[in-house]
């Protein structure tokens, strides 16, 4: 398993909140739609925005507000990280499922942080 490649936070409206990360970031998202933008990061960590309204699976509270994500090359390590990570205490709160953006599930942490890993779509 590589590691986190991948950081997403929760907001309620990606426009704006792109616009004041590319201020404090130095950068522009080399993606933007109304549900998500994305920023690459020096170093090669890419930090996204996800529309709270649209982000699956829905968002339970406030206070839960982002993602580490962990990609893995293919779905059979996929699977396994899924067995691995549950079996180690990980909550389910996704079993995996294909999305737009390639395969994924989603545990949280005891103290409720969302952890995904997902195989990026080809």
């Amino acid at each position: 398993m590589k590691a986190p490649a991948l950081v997403i936070f929760y907001v309620h409206d990606v426009y704006l909140s792109a616009a004041f990360y590319a201020r404090i970031l130095g950068v522009e998202p080399v993606e933007k739609s109304p549900t998500f933008a994305m920023f690459v990061l020096e170093g090669g960590t890419n930090f996204g925005l996800w529309s709270k309204h649209t982000v699956s699976p829905a968002v339970a509270t406030e206070g839960t507000s982002a993602d580490i994500c962990f990609t893995f090359a293919d779905r059979n390590a996929l699977d396994k990280a899924y067995l691995d990570w549950t079996e180690k205490g990980g909550i389910v709160i996704q079993t995996p499922v294909e999305l737009d953006f390639g395969q994924t599930f989603t545990i949280i942490d005891p103290d409720g942080n969302r952890l995904r890993a997902y195989v990026p779509q080809r």
